[in-house]
């Protein structure tokens, strides 16, 4: 029941900071420099680290529209800073190839910002102007993704807030057998310590008995040994005579 209770109250933690973070999945349109030229493209910040962003960014595309992004190079090597798709269908768009361009830069350690473009040939780039509704369904597209983001990044917080939860209640487990434990210890350590004074007033109590005992044997020797002489002397005399 405790752990439900905590578990509810990081969950409502959670869900209390969404209206103040909200701007952050929201699409706003913008411009990036591709070729020595600006072109017209969509922004949109998310929750997380850059290179969430961009891993989950690929494998969104290849499993919502089979597109496969270029640019990660070979096990890191010729990682290039654009994600790029050439020639690829994307009906929702355009009944024609796009290519598709992409950046993922970080303005701080914990958001990210996903820029997309998109052009249908050389030097033909969509934009609000020349082409409203493929610009159009680009957005749709970015703020589809944005929305598949914010509930990735809200699912693993709270898988995140179950372990650290998880790892509290086993904490708590550990901490309670611990105390037990000290405290069986202690108690025996008690017993221990009244059977030890106990035994040790008998000590003192016996000590004085064999004491007085010793006081007692002494005289009886030398009482013993006076009688020793006074038979030796006895014999002595028997002797000579």
């Amino acid at each position: 029941m405790k752990q439900f209770s905590f578990f509810l109250l990081t969950l409502v933690a959670l869900l209390a900071s969404l209206p103040t973070r909200a701007q952050l999945y929201e699409v706003r349109s913008s411009s990036v420099n591709f070729e020595k030229k600006e072109r017209e493209a969509f922004k949109v910040q998310i929750d997380g680290t850059a290179q969430w962003t961009r891993d989950f960014w690929q494998s969104w595309l290849k499993d919502t529209y089979n597109i496969r992004l270029k640019g990660d190079g070979v096990f890191g090597v010729g990682k290039k800073d654009v994600l790029a798709a050439k020639q690829v269908p994307m009906s929702s768009i355009s009944g024609k190839l796009l290519d598709l361009y992409s950046t993922v830069t970080a303005p701080s350690d914990t958001v990210a910002e996903l820029s997309v473009w998109a052009a249908m040939g050389p030097d033909s780039f969509l934009s609000a102007a020349g082409t409203p509704s493929e610009f159009s369904s680009l957005r749709n597209i970015v703020q589809s993704f944005a929305a598949a983001a914010r509930l990735k990044a809200y699912r693993e917080q709270i898988a995140e807030a179950e372990k650290q939860v998880a790892a509290a209640e086993k904490e708590k487990d550990k901490l309670e057998k611990e105390r037990v434990s000290l405290a069986a210890n202690t108690k025996a350590n008690l017993e221990k310590i009244e059977q030890l004074k106990k035994q040790n007033i008998d000590n003192k109590l016996k000590s004085a008995e064999d004491s007085v005992k010793l006081l007692d044997n002494v005289r009886l020797r030398e009482v013993r040994k006076q009688q020793l002489e006074r038979r030796r002397a006895r014999l002595t005399n028997l002797d000579r005579k």
